[in-house]
Formats: C-alpha cells, sequence, structure tokens
C-alpha cells in the first residue's frame, strides 16, 4: 500500500464494498417490497421487527467493526499473521455472545415487545418475526467476522460475490415462503424471517468455500484455526468493546424512534417503513465511503503516514457527496415512482412522499457527518468515537421524544430527526479529526 491514495485507489476498495452493501440492501427491499403486498399491519411490524432484530445483531457487529480496525492496522503495519489471529479469536467471542444474546432474547422479547407496542396486530407479527428470525444471527456474526477480514486487508472484491449469493438466496426463500410455492404454505411475515436467515446460511458457506480456495491463507494465519486466547480477546477489547455498544445504542435509538411513530398508527408506521427502505438506497453508498475510509485511515497509520490521512478523508467526502447528491435528486424528482418499489397501495405511496423528500434532505448533513465519523473510528479511537455519537444520539432522543413522542406531529415533520442527528455528528467528528489528537493513538 502506498502512503497516499488516489481517487482511483479509493474506488478500487471502495466500489466492491458499495456493490456489497447494494445487494445486502435488496435483501430488506425484498423484505418489505413483498409484505407490502400483503398487508399494512405486516409492513408496519417488519419495521418495527427489523429494526429490534438489528439493535441485536448490532452487538456482535460492532464488535466486528473494531476488529475489522485492528486487522486494517496489522495489514498496514505488514504483521499479516496476526490478521489472522484477531480473526480467530473475534469469532470465538462473537459465537459465545451469539448463544447469549439468543437466550435473552426468547426470554425477555415477549414481554418488550408487548411492553413497546400498542397494536395486538403489529405486536403478533413483530414478534413472530424476531423468533424465526434469531436462528440465523450465529450465520450472521461468523459472516461479519469474515467480512471485518477482508475489508480489513483491503480484499474487498469477494464481497461482491458474497452478496450476490446472498440475496439471489433472499430474493428465491422470501418468494416461497411468504407466498407459498411449491407446494409450501404461506407464511406471510415468517415466512420473511425464515427466507433471510436461510440467506445468511448461504453467504456463510461462500466465504468458507471462498477462504480455502482463493484466500492465501498461509500468508494472513488461516490454514488453521488458531487456539482461544483470552489475552488475544482482551487485547482487542479496548477498541472493540466501544464500537460494540456505539453501534448498539446507536439501532437503539432508531428503534426507539420507531416505537414513537407506532404509537402515531399504523399508516404513520406503513409511511416510516417506506420512508426507511428509501433511505437505506442512499445509506448503502455511504457506509461503503465510511467503511473504506475507516479501513484506509487504519492502514495508512498503520504504514506511518498520519500526516496524508485528512487528505485522504477530504477525498472520499468528494467521492461520496457526487454520488449521494445525484440519489437525493433522483429521489426528489421520482419519488411516488420510487415507492411503488415497496407497496402497491395507492394512498399509502402518496402519503409517504413527503417524509421521503424530508429523509433525502438529511443526506446532505448525513454523508459528511458519517464519513468522517468513521475516520475517527478508523484512527483507533473508538472510545472518542462512541463519546462523540453519545452526544449526538441524546440531542437526537431529546428531539424525538418532544416532536413524535409529545407534540405527535406530522410523520414528514418527525423524519427531521434525521437532520438533528447527522448535524451534531458532523461537527463533533470534524472538530476531532482537525484537532490531530488521535495521531499518537496505539491500537
Amino acid at each position: 500500500m502506498i502512503g497516499t491514495y488516489s481517487y482511483r485507489n479509493i474506488w478500487k476498495v471502495a466500489y466492491p464494498i458499495l456493490i456489497s452493501l447494494i445487494m445486502e440492501q435488496m435483501i430488506g427491499l425484498t423484505d418489505t417490497a413483498f409484505l407490502g403486498r400483503v398487508g399494512e399491519v405486516e409492513l408496519g411490524a417488519s419495521a418495527i421487527a427489523i429494526v429490534y432484530y438489528m439493535v441485536l445483531f448490532m452487538i456482535g457487529f460492532g464488535f466486528s467493526i473494531g476488529a475489522q480496525i485492528i486487522i486494517g492496522r496489522r495489514n498496514g503495519e505488514g504483521r499479516f499473521t496476526e490478521t489472522g489471529k484477531v480473526f480467530w479469536n473475534g469469532l470465538y467471542f462473537v459465537l459465545g455472545l451469539c448463544g447469549a444474546i439468543i437466550i435473552l432474547s426468547e426470554i425477555f422479547s415477549p414481554w418488550m415487545m408487548r411492553f413497546m407496542v400498542s397494536s395486538d396486530a403489529v405486536y403478533e407479527a413483530a414478534l413472530s418475526y424476531v423468533r424465526w428470525r434469531l436462528p440465523g444471527m450465529a450465520f450472521a456474526f461468523i459472516t461479519a467476522m469474515f467480512r471485518a477480514f477482508y475489508v480489513g486487508t483491503t480484499q474487498t472484491k469477494t464481497l461482491t460475490l458474497n452478496s450476490v449469493v446472498m440475496v439471489l438466496s433472499n430474493i428465491i426463500f422470501n418468494w416461497i415462503l411468504i407466498f407459498g410455492h411449491f407446494g409450501l404454505p404461506a407464511l406471510g411475515i415468517t415466512g420473511a424471517a425464515i427466507g433471510s436467515s436461510l440467506a445468511e446460511l448461504m453467504s456463510l458457506i461462500f466465504f468458507i468455500v471462498y477462504t480455502r480456495t482463493s484466500c492465501n491463507r498461509r500468508k494472513y494465519g488461516l490454514e488453521k484455526a488458531a487456539s482461544f486466547d483470552i489475552r488475544e480477546i482482551k487485547a482487542m477489547m479496548p477498541v472493540c468493546s466501544w464500537t460494540m455498544i456505539q453501534n448498539t445504542i446507536s439501532v437503539s435509538t432508531w428503534f426507539i424512534f420507531f416505537l414513537y411513530i407506532e404509537h402515531l398508527g399504523e399508516r404513520s408506521l406503513a409511511i416510516s417503513n417506506i420512508v426507511r427502505g428509501v433511505s437505506g438506497l442512499i445509506w448503502v453508498v455511504l457506509q461503503a465511503f465510511s467503511s473504506t475510509c475507516s479501513t484506509l485511515v487504519s492502514n495508512m497509520i498503520g504504514e506511518g503516514h498520519q500526516d496524508q490521512v485528512m487528505l485522504l478523508v477530504k477525498r472520499i467526502l468528494k467521492l461520496s457527496y457526487g454520488i449521494v447528491s445525484v440519489l437525493i435528486i433522483l429521489i426528489s424528482l421520482f419519488p411516488e415512482a420510487i415507492a411503488r418499489i415497496y407497496t402497491d397501495i395507492p394512498d399509502l405511496i402518496t402519503a409517504s412522499v413527503p417524509a421521503m423528500l424530508v429523509m433525502a434532505s438529511s443526506y446532505f448533513v448525513n454523508t459528511g457527518g458519517q464519513v468522517l465519523f468513521l475516520a475517527v473510528s478508523g484512527t483507533g479511537s473508538t472510545k472518542t468515537a462512541f463519546r462523540l455519537e453519545m452526544v449526538a444520539l441524546v440531542i437526537y432522543t431529546a428531539y424525538c421524544t418532544v416532536i413524535v413522542g409529545i407534540m405527535k406531529l406530522d410523520v414528514a415533520i418527525c423524519w427531521t430527526a434525521e437532520h438533528v442527528y447527522a448535524g451534531i455528528l458532523l461537527l463533533c467528528s470534524w472538530w476531532y479529526m482537525r484537532s490531530g489528537r488521535w495521531k499518537d493513538r496505539k491500537i
């Protein structure tokens, strides 16, 4: 790797991540589009259930993001076999974590759902989704560690192939199980959960086969499983614990937002699920460049080129804004056509347009906020990143409580909460990166 990354080099790392995330976004799009043709209750319930599942998933995925940062640093330092050691011990940790999450969720999820959801129909549908989706979490956690390894070592092309396998599997399984084909019963939202879990399994099988046949396993210490090393895990925790907590809390506040919306009524919840799906189309682009920023910053610091980091971040910001702006314009010009992807209910399509336009405009702020925030994490300053996001999330939650929970304003106005969150995150992350306090951070 070289000290200064050109736009072309940045794009070589980013575009496979982008394609993989677009493909993975198709999973959520498929679930929403299929359930939008089952009924409004199922469409709304899937919003609650999917975000609830994501809160639990982010515990393990957040750990893998920390592992990715460490792998990137070791890769930049040329300590390649150490990347495999981080991978194996991270894998052992997330598997134990997954078992604990599944057991605790089975015990507490019915009570939590009953407490948080006011509609009986939404409660039953959401709980069914969660119960059938959780068994696939083990596959998802292992896959997250494979992704951390390949992104951290900048071998991102494999993500594209993996995501294609995962999306095609999800479409086929969901079509069969939601609507009932080939003699199987129509399972509705339960079928969506089972289909997504099976797609996670197919993704994991692909990573295992690819790693055994196409990866230089000896170079990276993957030719045989490393022994469990509690000292290695303890050494990872100063970085991984903060990304784990930060990502879990971040998605938890997103879940709180949807709970507030649920109390506005089933129509408002269905609208917000459509808006969430459309938001994902922009989000995948942003996350591709943000993830690229994190791993390249980590590699660059490992190479000893701290003085080049801000130039790298500026280049990634320019690329991000260029692509995101095009998507915002397209959504603004054709909102109803895009909404039809998610539902065929005419008045629901019309009602979703104002909120969709508000959401799209938030990405003019969110793009800068996310790229700079992941740059902070990429420096290894994950505890600082946690503190910065907590500032943004506290203000975001307070804003949601006032305009959604107390004032119960129109759902389109409620989506201005995204502007508030993104703006605070942008200011905090920009301040920290400009301060240069991250330059001597050791991991």
